[in-house]
């Protein structure tokens, strides 16, 4: 009888970005000097378990900033906010903390310099993603902006050609998707500026690229992370374009069909996914083969921190 053996590639880096942990961070912090209840707008990051963990200490998550105990502390998410949330802020006299992504953060400088030159204003993300919604809260008539998340919606865009075209980018979409719709943007319009070639954070331009090297190394690939997380997502979508056959986008290991997985599988874990949930799956993982053979698959070092 042959041994079922399971080789395991193990992407580096995964999991948890510096933008994340100094999110959650800010809110351990709030919980450790003001104790509970702590009030978080949204989803301090989009991951199930965090959540979860977060509301077991004695956090509240709202929508409307008027659900808040004024004399408590209320978090911004690491999505970022847009300037009327901030405004309401000040009129409900709330003590606020700020935890929003520095990288969206320059996200939102970056598009409120675009307004202030005169531009016509593209945005390309997903037009109900929190980040997004705080971005184009950033400018003063944000009714102006062009929100595009394909080529397609990019080709449909009535605009001259001489247009002054200013864009800014989603942090979490796909590397390759983006750099699609915006070489279309530089063939459709003369004057397309832009303060970076993509505003696509290095978090998840890494991640993306150790799951194409995973896609490589195996045909069979599980990404740790909340359906609603759009980084996790994009890796899984990265990981069937990339080569692999099967690709799983789970919040914890009992959800995965064990009989699917044969051989060998590559594991990583989006940017709001904790690491001890990749532990867990390795747990699990031992329990339905022999033996498993973990190899490191490390596509960069990533060693960045953002202060709290």
């Amino acid at each position: 009888m042959s041994e079922n053996n399971l080789d395991v590639y193990l992407a580096e880096p995964r999991g948890f970005c510096a933008g994340v942990r100094r999110a959650i961070g800010i809110v351990e912090d709030a919980l450790e000097k003001f104790g509970a209840p702590v009030y978080v707008r949204h989803e301090i990051v989009h991951n199930k378990v965090v959540l979860e963990y977060l509301r077991g200490k004695g956090v509240i998550f709202i929508d409307d900033l008027a659900d808040a105990l004024p004399e408590r502390p209320v978090i911004f998410s690491a999505h970022g906010v847009g300037l009327e949330i901030i405004e309401e802020a000040k009129h409900l006299k709330l003590n606020i903390l700020d935890a929003t992504c520095p990288l969206v953060a320059k996200v939102h400088k970056q598009i409120s310099r675009l307004e202030e030159s005169g531009a016509e204003i593209i945005v390309i993300g997903k037009k109900n993603h929190p980040e997004i919604i705080g971005t184009i809260g950033q400018l003063r008539n944000p009714e102006k902006a062009i929100v595009i998340c394909s080529v397609e919606e990019a080709q449909k865009i009535n605009l001259p050609k001489d247009s002054k075209i200013g864009f800014v980018t989603q942090t979490t979409l796909s590397v390759d998707d983006t750099a699609e719709i915006i070489n279309v943007l530089k063939q459709k319009f003369d004057n397309l500026m832009s303060m970076s070639q993509s505003d696509i954070c290095f978090a998840t331009t890494n991640r993306q690229g150790a799951v194409k090297a995973l896609a490589q190394k195996t045909p069979n690939i599980i990404i740790i992370g909340s359906a609603n997380s759009s980084n996790s997502r994009q890796l899984k979508e990265t990981a069937l374009k990339n080569g692999a056959q099967k690709a799983f986008l789970i919040d914890r290991a009992h959800e995965l069909d064990f009989e699917e997985i044969k051989g060998s599988v590559g594991i990583s874990a989006g940017a709001s996914a904790p690491e001890e949930l990749v532990e867990e799956l390795l747990q699990e993982l031992q329990k339905h083969y022999d033996k498993i053979n973990i190899h490191p698959v490390c596509f960069v070092k990533e060693n960045a921190n953002f202060k709290i």
